[in-house]
């Protein structure tokens, strides 16, 4: 099996098959993809091996003589509980696969190998465990604060988000959370499911907004190899990496008719099946969605689908927009200047009173998102210990105190252009200063008619 030098995160893998041929073709194969490798041609070798050192993946054959590979990996998974394992067959059929991945398995995968498909599996699988030993990392550094909340504020109506995101976490039951945009709609998520039985379990973020049609289709349900042009491999959909955890899907508003479909079949049945496969593969996961649309009112008038729309509202949080708690500003904003001062390791700044009315008089069309960019700013350009008006970005001083008769849209078209025409029409640079992502940015552009925004090679 050659190949040209490929460049991978390097892993201590274990290759257990009682094939001679297999278990030296396969140490090859990953030793050129800058693995270490271990080989063990019998359940028996690979006990004393794993009693011996760790490993992040073992790739077990299913078929060997004495302790077949199921019994081998329900050993290790009682031993070696945090090993991936990977289980390999010459006998496809969805028995021997259902049966390993009950069993505990990662993954299964069919001989004769396809060298490429198997490194691409042994890489999504070491990407799957850094992912999660990132989770219990964050878990431990959250159990290890004594009921720190995530959420800042000090605002009756802060008080009463952090009492429902208490609520909604005791249970298991699909959350929605509505709002405008910047208004911590993932930091709730987040926050829920921190604060969930599920809290060791993975928590996947999906922005539903970001990505188109076919894209967000293979993203949440996965595919089979060959399903579609440029699909060299088998892929795991965020719902069954989910599976123990929470999955949080952001923007759910803009999901397509098609993918309303599927998706309301995966959330009644918890099983997804995968883009060009037949069996649909089980996942335990909990749902927690988020927009700042009005659905309700969309599900009403057909654009977004009614069942789909009812399956997902079961519980209902409502963030308010930083206008409507303005006792809130000065907290939020010393709050992220403690926290840029520490990251690009400057001295404590604080706001003088001059940049602190500045704060409060300006309407905050972008919430908590837009003067987390306005304090970041102002940690960069102003010069320690205080934080001056000249420092903050110049629409926060030339736009109305007060919405006044002007909509919400208004504003946010308003402030969209501000940006724009600040940033000379650069919309990336544009989407980076309004941190939302170019194709969100495009989206609103094409509703409020920006025609230069849209021209060709704009």
């Amino acid at each position: 099996m050659s190949a040209a030098p490929r460049k991978e995160i390097p892993l201590s893998i274990l290759v257990v098959d009682d094939e001679p041929i297999v278990v030296q073709s396969l140490g090859d194969w990953f030793r050129q993809d800058g693995h270490q490798v271990d080989t063990a041609q019998s359940a028996k070798e690979a006990l004393r091996l794993v009693a011996e050192r760790s490993y992040d993946i073992a790739l077990i054959d299913l078929k060997m003589p004495g302790m077949d590979g199921i019994e081998l990996q329900e050993r290790l998974a009682r031993e070696r509980p945090e090993l991936t394992i990977i289980v390999m067959t010459a006998y496809a059929s969805v028995d021997t696969a259902v049966r390993a991945l009950k069993a505990g398995a990662y993954d299964y995968i069919t001989k004769p190998f396809d060298p490429e498909e198997l490194s691409h599996l042994v890489r999504r699988a070491g990407e799957h465990r850094s992912l999660r030993s990132e989770n219990l990392k964050l878990k431990e550094q959250l159990s290890s604060v004594s009921g720190a909340m995530p959420i800042v504020g000090t605002s009756r109506a802060i008080a009463h988000v952090q009492e429902m995101i208490e609520a909604v976490a005791a249970t298991d039951a699909t959350v929605m959370i509505r709002g405008e945009s910047g208004t911590g709609k993932e930091l709730v998520a987040r926050a829920i499911h921190a604060r969930s039985a599920r809290c060791f379990g993975p928590l996947v973020v999906v922005n539903c907004g970001a990505l188109p049609e076919g894209v967000l289709e293979s993203e949440l349900f996965g595919h089979e190899k060959g399903s579609f042009t440029g699909a060299q491999s088998r892929h795991k959909g965020k719902f069954e990496l989910a599976d123990g955890g929470t999955i949080f899907l952001d923007e759910i508003g803009t999901i397509t008719p098609r993918v309303q479909v599927e998706l309301l079949r995966v959330l009644e049945d918890k099983a997804v099946t995968r883009v060009g496969g037949t069996a649909p593969v089980r996942s335990d996961f909990r749902v927690v969605a988020a927009s700042n649309m009005d659905l309700e009112t969309a599900a009403h008038d057909g654009t977004f689908r009614e069942d789909l729309y009812w399956r997902l509202n079961v519980l209902t949080l409502e963030l308010p927009p930083l206008r409507e708690r303005p006792e809130d500003i000065p907290v939020l904003a010393e709050h992220f200047l403690d926290r840029f001062a520490h990251s690009m390791n400057r001295r404590p700044m604080r706001l003088s009173a001059a940049a602190l009315d500045v704060l409060r008089s300006y309407a905050w069309p972008g919430n908590v998102r837009e003067l987390q960019n306005a304090i970041e700013r102002a940690v960069v350009l102003g010069t320690p210990p205080t934080v001056e008006p000249k420092d903050l970005p110049v629409r926060l001083s030339g736009l109305p105190a007060r919405p006044g008769p002007m909509s919400l849209e208004e504003m946010e078209k308003g402030h969209i252009r501000q940006v724009l025409e600040g940033c000379n029409w650069n919309i990336s640079q544009a989407a980076k200063l309004l941190d939302v992502d170019r194709g969100t940015l495009y989206n609103k552009m094409r509703r409020f008619s920006f025609e230069r925004a849209l021209a060709p090679g704009g």
